[in-house]
């Protein structure tokens, strides 16, 4: 087999088994505002005054733009089928696999979802507006609560979205881990399957055979 023909079917191989292009971009995409908006909650606690107002105002508008982005990201995944996992991997790695991608997106929705409800039943009743420029209502029937309802259901969520949080960086750490298992250990080729530019690195590595 020539190199061309060698570089074409590793090509047409990394291909069929790749993420869409769609599911890379939010893939990343997200991922970087989830990292940032943890990186804000922690902060804007430590701050005081005004840093801490803009910080959390910050904190929500990347939070709203994380739970749009998830809803396309779901919506896309309902849309386009995902590749196949490995047929060597074993039966509770599926299972483990499966269950850690549902506890993300189950985060990816549900950790920015629980503080629209907690901004939405504030006392301090602060407008969100995102970035400063765009206007983002409180959820309306929650809003409208009368105050010992609405004081109950802000705590609730409240003590909801810091346990969200902490599940957050739980299952970060086991995304990423497993992500290096695969790429380390297996070598199966997941991890690569969700890389941006991979066609380009597999061209490359066939010119150095």
């Amino acid at each position: 087999m020539t190199v061309s023909m060698k570089m074409r079917a590793e090509s047409f191989a990394v291909s069929a088994q790749r993420y869409s292009t769609g599911a890379i971009i939010l893939h990343w995409v997200i991922a970087a505002f989830i990292v940032w908006n943890l990186v804000l909650g922690f902060r804007m606690h430590g701050a005081k005054g005004l840093e801490q107002f803009n910080l959390f105002q910050l904190h929500k508008s990347v939070g709203l733009v994380v739970l749009v982005l998830s809803m396309l990201r779901l919506i896309w995944r309902l849309v386009h089928r995902p590749p196949p996992l490995p047929e060597a991997m074993h039966g509770w790695e599926r299972l483990l696999a499966q269950s850690a991608h549902i506890g993300l997106y189950g985060i990816m929705i549900g950790l920015p979802l629980s503080g629209w409800v907690v901004v939405s039943t504030s006392t301090l009743n602060i407008p969100t507006l995102l970035f400063h420029i765009l206007p983002w209502p409180h959820v309306p029937w929650l809003h409208e609560l009368p105050p010992v309802a609405k004081a109950s259901v802000n705590t609730g969520f409240a003590n909801l979205h810091v346990m969200l949080v902490w599940g957050t960086m739980l299952l970060l750490m086991l995304h990423i881990g497993g992500a290096l298992k695969h790429r380390f250990v297996d070598r199966d080729g997941v991890l690569e399957r969700m890389l941006p530019f991979i066609g380009r690195v597999s061209r490359n590595e066939g010119f150095d055979e």
